[in-house]
């Protein structure tokens, strides 16, 4: 198996620390608000990659964070005149339930900041002894980039090369402009926790390696999140990380994709932010999952109407090639090439795109089968749902999803699609052909589609 190394920015032959088992630390959601899209690329990104992993054998444990306690979050908790526990918990909630419906499976663990202040300060404590980190005269912590020789590894940048600017707090307190915090001294009023340097809270990229070392150790296998936190956020935790332990930090550096709609990057500013629950308020959960998962993790992906049409045309034709068969059956031997080819695609540093196209190889032989063998046809098609389920896909029946519902923005309820049908049977009894064709345009309008066999008369939605 290969992975891209964002770190040494190559693929890389994926050993474990411990044969057969994966240790995975991904930076999670700061919860003042709903997820949206950028979220959800991520959620989705890294449980395809464990659930790979687990598919390949590997025990993973899978860590994400939650940041509770934040500027944002103590911005938006004043705001809604709320308490800061009120909100995080009604956005945890939140969150678990869009995953939920995104097929994402939870992690195994899900360290909060606020649960682990004391292995924080006990960080910042060690940075302080070996001189990596100094107390301001305002009650903050900050961290001598500096000192640390190989700052800006990650990222391909040089401490010469980097000014203060967006990027970096200036403030006075500090010995040097590139200086991050790690403790940030309470104002009146605010959430605070006790600490050796005065009343205060953590910084942000300071949490991420107290709750990542705390719950995998001083070393792990792989870290992953967001396209944005490679700079500043990653490489703080890396310098963080590496001065307190001595050691290195994390093996493999794994980054998602950023979301664009219509081809313009998602900005509350230009009207196109969306978050998770209004998109799957419009849109069938697993559409969405597919639509991300189409596009190689580490690719932008770009969401529109048009992109969500062509997604559910694809999963349309996999449930089409399931539909009839019994998926539960014992898998055939036929398939094991398809497996074989699967799994050299996903070895390949987790290529979805290229696995989605055997699935699609393979539900055309699942199609050919069922009019010449329909016994291999239960093989084939179980193999399909097996593969298509490492990926989280072909969750529902054929009969649910290819059916869809009023979420979907059918227009006609079941009942009355079955009155049409029952319409177009008498007019064809009648031999009125013409209403007959009237009344499969008129649904085919409406994105409803009518199967004619000699069982009777089946319909499906291929609209978005």
């Amino acid at each position: 198996m290969q992975i891209y190394n964002t770190l040494t920015r190559r693929k890389e032959p994926f050993t474990p620390l411990v044969a057969g088992k994966v240790s995975m630390y991904v930076c999670g959601m700061t919860v003042y608000d709903y997820c949206h899209l950028g979220h959800a690329r991520v959620m989705v990104a890294f449980d395809v990659i464990t659930r790979y992993l687990r598919h390949r054998g590997y025990d993973v444990t899978y860590v994400r964070n939650i940041t509770d306690i934040d500027d944002k979050i103590l911005k938006r908790a004043e705001e809604n005149g709320e308490s800061i526990t009120a909100l995080t918990e009604r956005m945890i909630d939140a969150m678990h339930e869009d995953e939920a419906r995104l097929n994402v499976l939870p992690p195994s663990q899900e360290p909060r900041a606020t649960g682990h202040i004391g292995d924080i300060v006990g960080m910042i404590e060690t940075l302080i002894g070996k001189g990596f980190a100094y107390p301001a005269g305002n009650g903050d912590v900050y961290y001598r980039v500096r000192k640390f020789a190989t700052y800006g590894k990650l990222n391909n940048r040089q401490l010469d090369d980097m000014r203060s600017g967006a990027r970096v707090d200036v403030d006075v307190h500090k010995e040097d402009p590139l200086d991050f915090v790690l403790w940030k001294a309470a104002k009146p009023g605010e959430a605070h926790w006790s600490s050796p340097w005065g009343d205060g809270r953590p910084g942000w990229h300071i949490e991420c390696s107290a709750m990542s070392t705390c719950c995998l150790g001083d070393t792990f296998d792989i870290h992953g999140g967001g396209p944005d936190l490679t700079f500043p956020h990653h490489e703080n935790e890396i310098a963080q990380s590496e001065a307190a332990t001595g050691k290195t930090y994390v093996n493999t550096w794994m980054h998602a994709g950023a979301v664009r709609v219509d081809q313009e990057k998602m900005s509350k500013s230009l009207g196109n932010f969306f978050t998770i629950r209004d998109v799957l308020a419009e849109h069938d959960p697993e559409v969405v999952r597919y639509l991300l998962v189409a596009s190689h993790y580490r690719s932008a992906i770009n969401y529109s109407v048009d992109s969500l049409v062509e997604a559910r045309k694809s999963l349309t034709r996999l449930y089409t090639a399931l539909d009839g068969v019994d998926t539960a059956a014992q898998m055939d031997e036929a398939a094991s090439p398809y497996r074989d080819r699967f799994t050299q695609v996903m070895d390949d540093d987790f290529n979805t795109p290229e696995a989605l196209a055997v699935l699609f190889e393979l539900a055309r032989e699942v199609n050919r089968a069922k009019s010449d063998t329909p016994e291999k046809a239960v093989g084939l098609a179980g193999e399909l749902k097996q593969l298509a389920g490492v990926l989280g896909l072909l969750t529902q029946t054929p009969a649910a999803f290819l059916k869809g519902s009023q979420s979907q923005g059918v227009a006609l309820s079941e009942t009355a699609i079955q009155e049409k049908i029952a319409q177009r049977q008498a007019a064809k009894a009648s031999k009125d052909f013409a209403q007959a064709d009237a009344v499969r345009d008129e649904l085919a309008a409406l994105g409803i589609v009518l199967r004619d066999s000699r069982e009777g008369t089946t319909w499906v939605i291929e609209s978005p």
